[in-house]
């Protein structure tokens, strides 16, 4: 895996270029006020899950501190995205979804890598996620990322009601 930085500007833009195999992927921070961005987001938010963010909820969220969220694309394709809350040497990812046409490509694995290198940055020590019990493709992928199962949380989600398993991974 190759990895290219490059700086747009004075833009405050994260940018990497991933290339594996034939695919290159570009990550940038996604941003409070990058409204096409934010509406990238929300367009794939409300297809993954069913109790998707508003578009209006994803730009509340953008402007808090604390939180930082990323974007992947393949080409002029939003693949994906990340959001992380982080307080201290502690990180919450939020939300996490990569477009049903990009799986199995490398582009969660490449937010990941993104994201640890910006936790590396800000002092975070300890990652933490919750991941519906039945998302079985989602619980093995974040086991082979390093992180561990913590616990149950019973009834956490809804429509339809499921248990959340709770997971941690120390960066």
């Amino acid at each position: 895996m190759r990895i290219q930085e490059e700086r747009y500007g004075q833009e405050k833009e994260n940018l990497r270029r991933i290339q594996d195999k034939s695919v290159e992927w570009r990550i940038c921070e996604i941003q409070y006020g990058q409204e096409k961005e934010i509406s990238d987001l929300a367009a794939l938010e409300g297809r993954i899950f069913s109790d998707a963010w508003t578009e209006n909820g994803i730009r509340e969220t953008l402007r808090q501190n604390h939180t930082l969220a990323l974007g992947i694309w393949k080409g002029e394709s939003f693949a994906g995205y990340v959001i992380l809350y982080y307080v201290l040497d502690e990180g919450e990812i939020a939300r996490i979804a990569v477009d049903s046409a990009y799986r199995r490509q490398g582009a969660a694995r490449a937010l990941f890598g993104q994201l640890a290198v910006i936790c590396k940055e800000k002092g975070i020590g300890r990652l933490m996620l919750e991941v519906r019990q039945g998302n079985q493709a989602a619980v093995s992928f974040y086991r082979k990322c390093g992180f561990t199962v913590d616990g149950i949380r019973k009834a956490y989600y809804t429509e339809p009601c499921e248990d959340a398993v709770l997971m941690s991974k120390d960066m």
